[in-house]
């Protein structure tokens, strides 16, 4: 049955009608073993006449030209990819890093560093006697003053703190909204001062707070100044109390313009820094 059909198929005929200007038609009739003839020979003449044009003209060159140019401009592309994932492993280790400081800063946050039997501080002794500075100087002397005229009002009266920056409070100690220090509004550029003496434990970028610097203070306490535009203190160095240690700025994906924004920290948890500083509101 099968064969059969395929014999029909084979003589299966074809007929094209032409009509002519004069209006007569014409009448041409082709069976399918002639069509498929036709188009076999055309296309092994097609082939023929391609392989000699590779072979005795410079179309192949050309074909070999093009060709290598892609090649090359693939190789281009693989080589620019290879950098960005460079840089991009780069930039991850460097994060990596930052975070780990970061961890480390927040150890130390919990640490009393007047206590030099704590092993995780000695890689960050500089000092000949292993205790890190406290605010013995002329601010502490003012402090106490200060506490005597205003009834003794700080939290802890052995140890004072100064102003960060020379601005008005813009942003209050919110910690229910998630804000956990002042904002101070000053101009980019602006130097910012060590509120206390003591170790820089972190100074380096971070994503959300920008430019970042951590000191950290005698009696468990640290203070924390973000979104500057320029750090002056590297990790492991001492600070004296106003010591400019950076520049204000607008850095960070948490900022809205510039300012500095100002935490103090005692035994890892947050306190309220205008408990500890006399300064003036907007």
């Amino acid at each position: 049955m099968k064969k059969k059909k395929l014999k029909d198929i084979f003589k299966t005929k074809f007929f094209i009608t032409r009509l002519d200007v004069s209006g007569s038609t014409k009448q041409y009739k082709y069976t399918f073993k002639q069509i498929f003839s036709v188009a076999f020979l055309y296309s092994v003449l097609l082939i023929l006449i391609i392989s000699l044009l590779f072979i005795f003209t410079p179309v192949r060159k050309l074909a070999l030209l093009y060709e290598s140019k892609e090649l090359k401009k693939q190789a281009e592309q693989i080589k620019v990819l290879e950098k960005k994932l460079v840089l991009l492993t780069k930039e991850l280790e460097r994060i990596s890093s930052t975070n780990q400081k970061l961890r480390y800063a927040i150890i130390l946050a919990g640490i009393d560093t007047t206590d030099s039997s704590k092993a995780v501080l000695d890689s960050l002794r500089k000092t000949d006697d292993g205790k890190i500075p406290t605010e013995g100087n002329v601010f502490k002397v003012f402090g106490h003053l200060i506490n005597k005229i205003f009834d003794n009002k700080q939290e802890d009266p052995n140890l004072f703190f100064i102003p960060p920056a020379k601005g008005f409070i813009i942003n209050d100690f919110k910690p229910s909204k998630g804000h956990f220090g002042i904002d101070f509004a000053v101009k980019t550029g602006t130097p910012v001062y060590a509120s206390a003496g003591g170790l820089v434990i972190f100074s380096d970028y971070t994503a959300g707070d920008g430019k970042k610097i951590i000191v950290q203070h005698s009696k468990g306490y640290i203070t924390v100044y973000k979104h500057c535009s320029v750090l002056l203190k590297n990790e492991r160095d001492f600070v004296s109390q106003g010591e400019i240690i950076a520049l204000s700025g607008n850095t960070g994906f948490n900022t809205t313009g510039p300012h500095l924004h100002f935490e103090i920290w005692k035994n890892g948890k947050i306190v309220n820094p205008e408990n500890f500083l006399l300064i003036k509101k907007e």
